[in-house]
């Protein structure tokens, strides 16, 4: 069960989400505050996996409250913020993802689900050596198999440059190639390293180390430049995260 708390000083968003979160079977919200004092005082005395953060808060904004939370006892963050821009020390503080208001759907399974994957990851490190019957957490994978007629081609992830969406399919582009892969671009996140590989748009996901170059457009999207010259769109949804792994990654923003 992922233990989860949920902070926001609007109290209808605050209850969307938790509506949000009443569907999911493993998710038990034990806390919710309305303000960062209240949330700070709080955390310091719970056990908690995941916390749903707003940004911009009077008194103490979302950030302010993971910041001051010993690293140890900080949780996964997924951001819940009204502007399309916040600093990028976000990502330093746990958060694996931020959520636009209002939220898309889409957008939330997938925050969501990254938020499980990394949690998953944190349970199997912890416990690797502590005890050997303790049932492997899902590792990202390391190929995937590319029907081609009769033929089943192993294609290894770590050659995939970018990946787009076609329909039920995905377009795995690998050294001038394309794979048809019969999984949704959705699904395919999940299966992926999330510090290697980063959504950029609803219809695409790229590996970071091949970006050379992005650039800034006025309505807060971006144009990003691949390696072999391709260029992909970058809705300002994802712009955040794709910056702070580029820069943890040394890529060039």
């Amino acid at each position: 069960m992922i233990r989860v708390a949920v902070i926001d000083d609007e109290p209808l968003a605050r209850d969307g989400v938790i509506a949000r979160l009443a569907e999911h079977s493993d998710i038990e919200v034990v806390a919710q505050y309305g303000d960062g004092p209240a949330a700070l005082a709080g955390l310091r005395e719970i056990s908690l996996d995941l916390a749903f953060v707003d940004v911009q808060m009077p008194e103490l904004n979302g950030l302010d409250v993971l910041a001051a939370l010993p690293p140890a006892q900080r949780p996964l963050a997924i951001l819940l913020t009204a502007y399309d821009a916040f600093a990028i020390r976000a990502f330093a503080l746990n958060a694996v993802d931020y959520l636009l208001k209002p939220v898309d759907e889409e957008r939330f399974a997938e925050a969501l689900e990254r938020a499980r994957q990394m949690l998953a990851w944190r349970r199997r490190d912890a416990h690797a050596c502590a005890d050997d019957t303790v049932a492997a957490a899902p590792r990202p994978a390391s190929r995937l198999a590319v029907r081609i007629g009769r033929r089943e081609v192993y294609v290894d992830v770590d050659d995939i440059e970018w990946i787009q969406a076609d329909g039920d399919y995905a377009s795995l582009h690998v050294d001038g190639r394309t794979y048809l892969l019969r999984e949704s671009l959705h699904r395919l996140s999940a299966r992926l390293n999330p510090e290697r590989f980063v959504r950029v748009h609803r219809s695409s996901i790229v590996r970071a180390d091949q970006v050379v170059e992005l650039r800034q457009l006025i309505n807060r999207d971006a144009v990003l430049r691949l390696r072999d010259g391709t260029p992909l769109r970058v809705s300002r949804t994802y712009i955040d995260r794709l910056t702070a792994v580029l820069r943890e990654c040394g890529g060039s923003v």
